[in-house]
C-alpha cells in the first residue's frame, strides 16, 4: 500500500501503484466513494470500479507501461482538502497495439483528509492534443509549466 502523508504525495504515489500494476494499490489511493475519468472520458464511481477499470487494461495493453509523473502544483481548498495538479507521461510497450508510443496527459486530482489519512476524492485525467487537429502530442519538458 502507498500512503499519501500531504497532497504533494500523489504523483509520486499514482506513479507507483501504476509502474508496479498493482491496482489493488491504487485503489488505496481512493476515497470508496471517488470519482475517476480517464484520458478517454470514461467516467466510474467508486473504488471498485476505478480498479476493475484499471486491472484488465494492466494485465494487457499496459502489461509493460510505465507512468512518470511530475507534481504542478498544490491549491489548497480549505482545511483538509486541496487540488493537485501533475503532468504524466505514459509510455507503453509492445503490449500495446498500436506498439510502443508515448502519451502526455495532465491530471487533476482532488484530495481529502479523513482519519488523518490522504486520499483522492475525484481524478480527471487530460490527453495533450493540437486542438487543431485532434493529434495527440507530447509536452516539451524542457520548457517551465
Amino acid at each position: 500500500m502507498v500512503e499519501m502523508q500531504k497532497p504533494e504525495d500523489a504523483a509520486q504515489a499514482f506513479q507507483a501503484a501504476w509502474n508496479a500494476h498493482d491496482m489493488e494499490a491504487l485503489g488505496t489511493l481512493f476515497h470508496n466513494d471517488a470519482t475517476f475519468v480517464n484520458r478517454f472520458g470514461h467516467y466510474v464511481t467508486g473504488v471498485e470500479k476505478i480498479i476493475a477499470l484499471h486491472a484488465p487494461i494492466h494485465e494487457t495493453i499496459y502489461s509493460d507501461s510505465t507512468l512518470d509523473n511530475e507534481l504542478i502544483d498544490v491549491i489548497w481548498i480549505a482545511e483538509g482538502a486541496a487540488v493537485v495538479h501533475f503532468w504524466s507521461r505514459l509510455t507503453v510497450g509492445k503490449a500495446h497495439p498500436a506498439g510502443p508510443h508515448a502519451v502526455d496527459t495532465l491530471i487533476l486530482a482532488v484530495l481529502t483528509r479523513k482519519d488523518g489519512s490522504w486520499r483522492i476524492k475525484a481524478l480527471e485525467n487530460v490527453t495533450l492534443t493540437n486542438p487543431r487537429t485532434g493529434e495527440t502530442i507530447l509536452r516539451d519538458r524542457s520548457v517551465a509549466s
